[in-house]
């Protein structure tokens, strides 16, 4: 999509721009490893969407962008190091490279400058965003902690799957339409209507994830086949799963699901299951009703189709990642 290239190609010039030149070196260049590797940009897109939206002026807007960028890229730091993962977009994580010690620094100073990245914004405004960002901040740190406890909780349920993955995903990109609109002078109402619609996109996206993790291209993604599965990770395959199994799968799934093991075998016997079940389609009509939901949101807010339809169009992009 046009649209997309030109805000992936502004947030690339400024993450250039602002490239780390501080010393040490040590803290600094990893902090530049992880930024450059990019990805889609996906949650300074859409500060400057919401920006846009409103008629905001890109300039303001773009340094709150660049925190929100820097806030994700310090949560994958970390995240990696807890699932102890070996690559990120295809390229070694930071801890596999420099050790522990330097990625907790290089991901804490991450954070830092995320903050230090609206400072340029009015009293006012400065005090509504920087608000927003720590109670995200907050919030996802919760669901970090809440899907770290799903591996040895044997009672989850799909609601708190749902909570889950609403605060470790769906608040970042609702918080980053949030933001952007705001900066731009939208109206609390308005603000708050886009904040839906990205918070019920960032859940779609985050299921697509779960399900990408059993049935896509892990080439293209840069990430390990089945890796939830190995971690246990109780995504809504397996919950969905649970529901639909019969006692013997149920049991099968539950015993796999107990073991923390580097094994196919187990892949292969969850997977199977999943698949007499169905859970694919499932999954994939769960997506579409979020997806749903999310542009509910987006109609409430007053302004021509013609302005709104880019929202649309970045939410049917995510919800269609290749399998």
């Amino acid at each position: 999509m046009e649209f997309l290239d030109h805000y992936q190609e502004t947030v690339a010039k400024a993450i250039e721009k602002y490239t780390f030149k501080n010393k040490p070196a040590e803290l600094y260049e990893p902090m530049n490893y992880i930024i450059s590797h990019g990805g889609k940009r996906l949650r300074p897109i859409m500060v400057l969407m919401a920006n846009d939206l409103f008629g905001g002026n890109t300039e303001k807007a773009i340094k709150p962008a660049l925190a929100i960028e820097y806030f994700h890229n310090f949560t994958l730091i970390h995240d990696d190091i807890m699932d102890e993962a070996p690559l990120r977009r295809n390229k070694p994580t930071i801890h596999t490279i420099h050790g522990i010690n330097i990625g907790i620094l290089s991901g804490d100073a991450l954070l830092i400058k995320a903050y230090q990245f609206f400072e340029d914004l009015e009293p006012e405004l400065f005090k509504k965003c920087v608000k927003i960002f720590s109670e995200t901040g907050a919030v996802l740190c919760e669901g970090q902690q809440m899907d770290v406890n799903f591996e040895t909780d044997n009672n989850v349920t799909y609601d708190d799957y749902i909570q889950m993955i609403t605060n470790k995903t769906g608040v970042l990109s609702a918080a980053s339409f949030k933001i952007g609109a705001l900066i731009a002078g939208a109206s609390d109402q308005d603000a708050e209507a886009l904040y839906n619609f990205g918070k019920h996109i960032g859940i779609a996206f985050q299921i697509m994830d779960d399900y990408l993790d059993v049935y896509g291209d892990m080439e293209q993604f840069g990430k390990r086949q089945a890796g939830d599965i190995y971690e246990n990770k109780k995504t809504v395959l397996y919950l969905l799963a649970l529901e639909q199994a019969t006692e013997e799968e149920r049991a099968e799934l539950k015993y796999w699901y107990s073991k923390k093991i580097d094994n196919v075998d187990k892949v292969h016997s969850v997977i199977n299951i999943f698949r007499r079940t169905k859970i694919d389609e499932k999954v994939l009509r769960l997506i579409q009703k979020h997806n749903e939901i999310g542009q509910d949101y987006l109609n409430k807010i007053n302004l021509p189709e013609e302005k709104k339809r880019p929202f649309i169009e970045l939410a049917n992009y995510l919800l269609r990642r290749e399998s």
